[in-house]
């Protein structure tokens, strides 16, 4: 697998309030809504971007539900680690299970034009392998 570069990162937010207080308040980034409740800035020099990503819409789109599963560690963090191409989101699937990494939703295609595949650290970072055509430029 070859890591093209990071796509997005940002923590996974429990308290919108307390998030905003900290990441925009406090720390002075600035950030648009483009979805209910999720809080993004795209400008930022790296990664390509850097969210508040709220736990019920992370469990939506890694398992289908927004109840976090109690058998996975609640993550603390996102981080998405971008690929050459869909195909290459698949290849990765292939390569982490054959490594004995447990894929926690394989390579599909999300609404808003991403590929993506998600998986814990160790550490309980959730951890998508992304393809994002937007952020690839040239």
């Amino acid at each position: 697998m070859h890591i093209q570069f990071v796509a997005g990162f940002g923590p996974v937010t429990q308290d919108a309030d307390a998030a905003g207080a900290f990441w925009a308040d406090a720390l002075g980034i600035r950030f648009e809504e483009p979805a209910p409740g999720y809080f993004a800035n795209d400008t930022l020099a790296a990664p390509g971007a850097f969210a508040r990503w709220p736990l019920a819409q992370a469990a939506e789109a890694t398992f289908g539900s927004p109840a976090w599963p109690v058998e996975h560690p609640v993550p603390q963090a996102w981080l998405e680690l971008d690929v050459a191409s869909a195909q290459a989101v698949a290849d990765a699937v292939a390569e982490l299970r054959a490594a004995g990494h447990e894929v926690l939703v394989d390579a599909h295609d999300e609404p808003w034009g991403q590929t993506a595949a998600r998986l814990q650290s160790p550490e309980g970072v959730l951890v998508g392998i992304t393809y994002t055509p937007w952020m690839h430029r040239g």
